[in-house]
């Protein structure tokens, strides 16, 4: 198989013109919804990559057997690839992964998992957010943690059987990569790699539960309004935001009439922009300004457990 310089070259602006430039203390944890095209190695020996979704291959009249790049272009579902956690496994662990792996697209408000559940699927995304909350018996939730591309959901089922702690639901439209609990471990078991990433991001969503925890008890619905914001915004690698005052209510855990209030107040001060579900970031330097220190604590944590 063979692709032509200009191909390459072509491939190249496009991709310079298209990928958002991501926080250097997330290293690729922004994303982009839109359609790219990502320039990926192929290898003779590495057969199964030929089983990963992609509605277009490039192909010379002449093949020439080599090992070269080889130009793919991806649908605004993803690869699974564009999963951080994926993407930093060796190759052929990665490939115990790979057969199982099925890409899935979920929409805004679906529930994954509910606390209590036993932990069936393991879902890395490809863009978009998860929330984690905990609910309380009188049917109350709030949010304690979020995941998007840079993480995992489910993970800790590939070390043993394993009961959800939390709801998990989607807070934005996501495409990820999904795998079955059963098959996860059977990789994880033969896999140090795979256990090392299970136990690793274990701990960064135990740091943001303990941040959020704070930040909850300690700072004003104002600021933790911006905070959450600006976390959305990486996530979606967009300044516009879809978001319901009930959605941010509960996210928020508080009523909605305080959302209300809150974000007039933002958008009065030009941070943002507000109407029929969607906000849009106008100011992110104002909003920065506004949130409290937890927005660059969980940066910070984050980076530095990645």
């Amino acid at each position: 198989m063979c692709v032509s310089g200009h191909r390459i070259r072509s491939a190249r602006a496009l991709l310079s013109g298209i990928r958002p430039k991501p926080d250097p203390r997330y290293d690729g944890y922004r994303t982009d919804n839109a359609r790219w095209l990502s320039l990926y190695t192929s290898f003779p020996r590495f057969a199964s990559r030929s089983a990963l979704p992609h509605p277009l291959r490039q192909k010379s009249a002449r093949p020439t057997g080599r090992d070269i790049a080889v130009v793919i272009a991806f649908s605004n579902v993803g690869h699974p690839l564009d999963n951080k956690l994926l993407a930093s496994l060796p190759r052929d662990h990665f490939d115990r992964l790979l057969p199982h792996l099925a890409t899935v697209h979920l929409l805004q408000g679906a529930v994954l998992t509910e606390a209590g559940d036993e932990v069936d699927q393991i879902y890395f995304p490809h863009h978009g957010m998860l929330s984690l909350l905990s609910v309380l018996r009188d049917g109350k939730a709030i949010e304690t943690a979020t995941v998007g591309r840079e993480g995992v959901v489910g993970a800790m089922a590939g070390l043993g059987l394993y009961k959800s702690l939390v709801r998990v639901v989607v807070q934005m439209p996501i495409a990820c990569s999904r795998i079955a609990a059963a098959h996860f471990r059977s990789a994880a078991a033969a896999s140090d790699s795979i256990r090392n990433l299970c136990i690793r991001y274990n701990e960064v969503l135990l740091s943001q539960a303990r941040v959020t925890a704070a930040c909850n008890a300690l700072h004003s619905i104002e600021a933790r309004f911006c905070r959450w914001l600006l976390q959305c915004a990486d996530r979606a690698a967009s300044d516009t935001v879809p978001l319901t005052q009930e959605f941010l209510a509960e996210m928020l855990g508080v009523r909605r009439t305080s959302v209300t209030e809150v974000a007039s107040k933002v958008q009065a001060a030009g941070a943002i922009t507000y109407s029929r579900g969607v906000i849009k970031i106008l100011d992110r330097p104002a909003l920065l300004r506004m949130s409290c220190e937890c927005y660059e604590t969980l940066l910070d944590q984050s980076a530095a457990l990645a």
